[in-house]
């Protein structure tokens, strides 16, 4: 049989003929060998899991399709029957000519590991040349084409290149020392010209603010760039030789934790590893509850497209159609008059929800009942749910088959796993993880094989059930109570409540779907404010002299813009308040960052207009909405966030110069809109008279290609000035009105002019 032709990879070594015959192949890992999303992965496999409606595998597998990819091997340990079905099901296996892309299960229920996956698959031989290695819960819309060629130029010229790993910028929070994935941050040391990965640390300890890099890195890379700022995306492409040395060093289990750093270490075989960063692409992965959720944002806000619920379509998996405000819903769903479906929602098929019901930033499956009264915000509810009327559920997780009895509450942060019932009125506490399956008291458990981190507390819980009314305190029942006692509004949940392992329940908020807390904010930013402050004297005193700087020639430090790096955690900080975080949250992130950067308040002015004029058009984009009215509705929405950085003239002239640098470079869309924009700019306080004078007189000298703006402001900016002149022979005219939107109008009063003679 003859071979298909590449569209992207092949085996290093070979000649330019072989090159280009060898079919481009990957390994996919569908196990996730982790304990993170337990107790819902004893029960199906992660990979499985839904992610906006649909199985995160599904994502995978079509962005390798589309990346050229033509063999993958799925790789099944866990529940690998449920893998192998639900690839059938959706139309992967068992019908070859249905896709370009062949897709092979490889099981094997030996493995507890990714090492020992790699080592399956060394095994099996049917690995050809350079492959693709990435997890099936890994999202990405990125394209391979460039980190491909770039890992086979190398391959020709140093066969010791073995691996190239997908990286993008992220910079972690300054007070939790995570990405808005929730994962700790990874120090990396990169050569900035080769891209060679010299250093990768992924437990860096936080307290002593340093890490420890071998003198001989140092010696033998005269320049280095140091980063905490980038994110992971556990997609790697990799030779042949990556499986060998799996095979040769049993003690690999971990990719980047044994794997990684054991190479960067051994001087002896010299294998290197390289780095491509995305900057544009998107590429995360879902290694915790936080990530699912921010994920999950991500893609209904169509940072991930094409991989979009109104694009993609798999199996038996119904198509949503897009509405305003990024709204998706099914063809077949029962929506009552007076429920009202906010902003970032999606409504799977053949749902009911009833009266008065109020859904916001959430995802509701398939087949679910929703009665009257029900709140439900920033939550993920999965098919066939039953929820009676007037309960509430805020940021949490509700898995197939559960049902709420009337007035029962979810508070943030919450797991209720398959099948749970809750009863009447009863409140399961925050960040509370249920199941009906008992927490295993072995790492390696028989109803799902995962690879435990050394510090998984694995305890053994009782079966519980919750009792809480508005005035009690909850209680424990035993587990003989009559669930069905309810009715009478007597009991509550009965399941096993997880124990939240060596770090407590305190630590639960780190990886939860819930947005971190004001007040643990407040004592992170605290506890920031104050280390400065104890560290200050030392670390004046410790900082090298300018001689000693100019005497340390050997190695060169390589900084990035330290404004653009602000801006886009800014950015990013503002994508989480979408997301539901309380503005007040939102502007002690933003404070604690500006800090870090030692930034000025009109830094933060135009960095926070900036992500704001962003989502408006990403929600014009999303919505195919007028561009115009998506932006009045966002300034509306957020001027008091920017209020709060407007202070002062200086800082009110920094979101006019902001604006200008995006209507001319970055975000050209707004460019013709400017002088529509500039008003309600005023007449919302945001800029005063004051501010758009002053930026009037500071380009009347500029160059004529940077009066554009001003130009096109010129009747708003004359109304300023004429009344502005002394009022003796002067009347009042009729009021300035500008037409912002269809609905949305700016009355500027009162106007002066001239009295004729």
């Amino acid at each position: 049989m003859s071979q298909k032709k590449s569209r992207g990879g092949a085996a290093a070594g070979d000649d330019a003929d072989e090159l280009s015959r060898s079919p481009l192949q990957a390994v996919l890992l569908a196990d996730s060998f982790t304990l993170k999303f337990r107790p819902i992965t004893l029960e199906r496999p992660k990979v499985l899991l839904p992610l906006v409606n649909v199985p995160m595998i599904d994502y995978t597998l079509s962005w390798l399709e589309t990346s050229g990819v033509e063999e993958v091997f799925v790789f099944c340990s866990a529940h690998a029957q449920q893998v192998k079905e639900h690839l059938e099901e959706a139309g992967w296996t068992g019908k070859p000519a249905a896709r370009e892309m062949a897709v092979t299960a490889v099981e094997s229920h030996d493995a507890i590991s990714a090492g020992d996956a790699l080592r399956v698959m060394y095994g099996r031989g049917i690995i050809n040349g350079d492959f693709v290695l990435i997890s099936g819960d890994t999202i990405s819309n990125m394209s391979l084409k460039d980190a491909l060629q770039e890992h086979k130029d190398r391959r020709k010229k140093d066969p010791l290149a073995v691996m190239t790993m997908i990286i993008k910028h992220s910079k972690p929070s300054i007070l939790t020392h995570q990405t808005r994935l929730g994962n700790d941050e990874i120090v990396m040391a990169i050569a900035p010209e080769t891209k060679e990965l010299l250093y990768y640390e992924d437990k860096a300890d936080n307290s002593h603010l340093c890490v420890t890099i071998d003198k001989d890195i140092l010696a033998t890379n005269p320049t280095l760039q140091l980063h905490n700022n980038m994110e992971d995306c556990y997609i790697d492409i990799c030779s042949p030789e990556v499986l060998s040395l799996f095979t040769d060093n049993f003690d690999y289990q971990h990719l980047r934790r044994h794997f990684v750093k054991g190479l960067l270490v051994d001087d002896i075989m010299g294998y290197k590893i390289y780095t491509h960063e995305i900057r544009s692409s998107y590429a995360a992965r879902i290694d915790n509850f936080r990530s699912y959720d921010a994920v999950s944002k991500d893609i209904i806000q169509r940072w991930t497209y094409p991989m979009v619920p109104d694009v993609l379509s798999f199996g038996n998996c119904h198509e949503m159609k897009l509405h305003r405000q990024g709204i998706y819903k099914a063809s077949d769903v029962t929506l009552s008059h007076s429920a009202q479906i906010g902003a970032n929602s999606v409504i799977g098929n053949a749902t009911s929800i009833g009266e008065q019901c109020k859904i916001s930033n959430s995802v509701i499956g398939e087949g679910c009942s929703i009665g009257k009264n029900v709140l439900i915000h920033g939550s993920y509810i999965w098919d066939n749910v039953i929820i009676e009327d007037g309960c509430k559920v805020s940021n949490s997780l509700v898995c197939d088959d559960v049902h709420l009895k009337a007035g029962a509450i979810v508070e943030p942060g919450c797991i209720l796993s398959f099948k749970i019932k809750v009863g009447k009125n009863v409140v399961v506490p925050a960040y509370s993880k249920v199941s009906l399956l008992n927490k295993p008291s072995n790492e390696d458990s028989d109803e799902e094989l995962e690879y435990a981190d050394t510090n998984s507390g694995i305890t053994d819980s009782p079966p519980f059930s919750i009792s809480k009314s508005n005035a009690d305190h909850p209680t424990i029942i035993c587990e003989d109570d009559d669930l069905g006692a309810s009715e009478t509004g007597t009991s509550g949940v009965l399941g096993y409540i997880w124990a939240s392992g060596d770090t407590g329940i305190q630590d639960e908020w780190r990886q939860s779907i819930a947005p971190i807390p004001k007040e643990k904010l407040q004592e992170l930013q605290h506890a920031v404010s104050f280390d400065d402050d104890e560290g200050s004297e030392e670390d004046l005193n410790n900082r090298p002299s300018e001689a000693d700087r100019d005497n340390d020639s050997e190695i060169s430090v390589v900084e990035d813009d330290d404004y653009t790096k602000f801006e886009k955690e800014v950015e990013e900080t503002f994508q989480r308040a979408l997301d539901g975080v309380h503005q007040d949250n939102l502007i002690l992130e933003i404070n604690a960052l500006r800090l870090s950067y030692s930034l000025q308040h009109a830094d933060c002015a135009g960095a926070v207009f900036y992500s704001i004029m962003r989502g408006a058009l990403v929600a014009a984009q999303s919505t195919n909405d007028n561009l115009l009215k998506t932006t009045a509705d966002a300034l509306a929405k957020w001027k008091d966030l920017l209020r709060n950085y407007t202070k002062t003239v200086d800082e009110e002239m920094e979101i006019l110069l902001k604006f200008e640098e995006m209507c001319q470079d970055i975000t050209k869309e707004f460019s013709p809109l400017f002088s529509k924009v500039l008003p309600y700019l005023y007449d919302k306080d945001v800029v005063s008279e004051d501010a758009i004078l002053r930026w009037a007189e500071e380009k009347e000298n500029a160059d004529e290609s940077d009066k554009v703006f001003v130009k096109q402001s010129d009747a708003f900016i004359k109304f300023f000035m004429i009344s502005n002149l002394p009022s003796e022979g002067m009347i009042q005219t009729a009021c300035l009105v500008f037409i912002i939107a269809p609905g949305t109008m700016v009355v500027v009063f009162p106007a002066l002019v001239a009295q004729g003679s």
